[in-house]
């Protein structure tokens, strides 16, 4: 992202609730596939992206696609098509002409700043080139941090693929060791937690169904990874999930941040038995 927090709201709101533990959010960022599992020659899914309150409703911001990155089953990046960005939502659909697993996330890697500049508090976010432009010299109470985000989902054309699922080894991210678009309810699916490619052990991941505005409850649960990173994860009902991570540590990579912030964000569909 080249531009600064002051000059787009939405983004800025959004990187400020990226900083928040999970539980402190009131806005969550998500994928949803139009269909997780399909079949035949001419398939195709459309993938909204938003930022919302309610999971899965367009009721706040858009997710923005700078860094949507789509994983064919063969391992290449395909493009996707009809890409859209209005009030509430982002937009795009995929042709699925490979048979396999998809694997769709918008992932970015910045910076994020808290400052003073003449007595007034100041809030930026960027990529670490536009740091030094853009953020005076002479700011006091200097505070920077590297933020890792990583939202995915997944989407299987005929019979189900690995190669795309494969973790690039940076940031926080899923290693399913239960097939993604293979989750049935009242079922244990069983998945690691990796950091840097290595087991991320003692973290919380939260889940939550969608359809909070129809329930009195949000039915958030919660499950902490083990010492290898593990978790397994029995489905209450059918129906589509929101699954979340985050890690904070001081290994940033990016210059002049002292902390690292990384989080991961998932969508899954659950089957009925």
């Amino acid at each position: 992202m080249k531009l600064s927090m002051k000059k787009l709201l939405p983004a800025s709101v959004i990187a400020i609730a990226a900083l928040l533990p999970f539980e402190a959010q009131a806005h969550r960022q998500w994928l949803l596939p139009s269909a997780t599992v399909l079949s035949g020659s001419d398939t195709w899914v459309t993938v909204d992206a938003a930022v919302s309150n309610d999971l899965f409703y367009f009721e706040d911001f858009p997710l923005r696609l700078d860094g949507l990155q789509v994983t064919a089953p063969d391992g290449t990046q395909v493009k996707p098509e009809n890409t859209s960005t209005g009030k509430h939502r982002s937009v795009f659909d995929l042709n699925l002409t490979q048979e396999g697993t998809y694997k769709i996330a918008v992932v970015s890697d910045g910076l994020f700043a808290n400052y003073k500049l003449n007595g007034a508090n100041k809030r930026w976010r960027g990529d670490a080139q536009s740091f030094a432009k853009e953020v005076p010299a002479d700011a006091q109470d200097l505070k920077v941090t590297q933020t890792q985000n990583r939202v995915e989902s997944f989407v299987t054309r005929g019979k189900p693929g690995t190669a795309a699922l494969k973790p690039t080894g940076q940031g926080l991210e899923l290693a399913p060791a239960t097939h993604p678009n293979d989750l049935v309810a009242d079922s244990a699916a069983r998945f690691r937690l990796l950091l840097d490619g290595k087991p991320a052990s003692n973290v919380k991941v939260s889940i939550l169904p969608g359809g909070k505005r129809y329930r009195d409850q949000t039915g958030e649960f919660n499950i902490t990874t083990d010492a290898d990173g593990q978790f397994s994860v029995k489905w209450p009902a059918a129906g589509m999930y929101w699954l979340g991570a985050e890690v904070t540590d001081a290994k940033a990579s990016l210059k002049p941040a002292t902390e690292r912030r990384a989080s991961y964000i998932a969508t899954f569909e659950v089957m009925p038995q």
